[in-house]
């Protein structure tokens, strides 16, 4: 049976090494893939640049490897803010196509932001997260 798993929380909350962790204790671990829009800031030298304008492009990239990596039927982990139900839902539309129930966390951690994320920001994701998303796995 094929995963999806959604991992959300603020930056620093532990997402990635959250995900990192599922995948490496995984039974049969060469069928998990770990996704997150952040990746798509990653250079070809490992370095991260992070461009606030391509942000929508990151996002469809991820729900993009994301439908492929489902129809090769692979475990999925996506691991980003998720903060509204409206980010959330591409990927339960996705799951609902694959006849997948999704498993969502929540990361709740208080890290450094390893990409440095302003505080400012921080507090504007906290105010807007939703935490009740029951309607998704309703429809």
């Amino acid at each position: 049976m094929t995963r999806l798993t959604l991992i959300r929380g603020l930056p620093g909350s532990g997402k990635t090494t959250l995900a990192k962790s599922i995948i490496i204790t995984a039974k049969h671990r060469l069928n998990w893939v770990h996704f997150e829009a952040d990746q798509y800031f990653i250079q070809p030298t490992g370095e991260y640049n992070f461009d606030k304008t391509k942000l929508g492009e990151a996002h469809n990239w991820c729900l993009s490897q994301t439908n492929i990596a489902l129809f090769e039927y692979k475990n999925v982990i996506v691991s980003n803010t998720f903060t509204t139900k409206k980010e959330l839902r591409p990927y339960f539309n996705l799951a609902k196509h694959y006849d997948i129930i999704p498993v969502v966390i929540i990361c709740q951690n208080q890290f450094e932001s390893i990409h440095d994320v302003p505080s400012e920001t921080i507090e504007r994701m906290k105010s807007r997260f939703q935490y009740n998303i029951d309607e998704l796995f309703n429809k």
